[in-house]
């Protein structure tokens, strides 16, 4: 793995369909993310909304000057813990050619240390039950799987 032309910067409007790209890229995120001329207005409100919230950050992981990873990263302002800020980190990727060489954990570094730095005391994610090599992936960094989520 080499670093040196690796880093993370907060995602540009310019970054949205190489965003969209790595979300669709895998059997379960291409269900949920297609790419079809008429969802680009969905994708372009999102961002819009994303980028003007002082709580959101998207961020991609460019190696090279190309986009190659993300991550979405919300900050919750809560009554519980004594009204603490809670991150979640959301829509992690790495392109395919990338994955298994060290830049998964680059972006998570990353993702960690933008999390303190706005004071959250929590960390907190999800990830698909259909990927146990993900969720490997999380808790060799330390994630612990202490609550079970649900959805509707």
């Amino acid at each position: 793995m080499t670093v040196e032309d690796w880093r993370c910067r907060p995602g540009e409007r310019r970054d949205l369909i190489a965003i969209v790209d790595l979300l669709a890229d895998d059997e379960f995120g291409n269900a949920r993310n297609p790419r079809y001329a008429d969802a680009t207005a969905d994708y372009d409100a999102a961002f819009a909304g994303l980028s003007g919230s002082p709580d959101n950050m998207v961020i991609v992981g460019e190696k090279g000057g190309s986009v190659v990873g993300c991550y979405q990263l919300t900050f919750i302002r809560g009554l519980s813990h004594r009204g603490a800020v809670r991150a979640q980190i959301e829509s992690v990727r790495i392109a395919r050619a990338l994955r298994g060489q060290g830049f998964g954990a680059l972006l998570m570094r990353d993702a960690l240390e933008r999390a303190r730095t706005r004071g959250a005391n929590l960390v907190q994610l999800t990830t698909d039950l259909r990927r146990p090599h993900t969720q490997r992936f999380y808790e060799r960094l330390g994630f612990v799987a202490s609550h079970a989520g649900m959805k509707v």
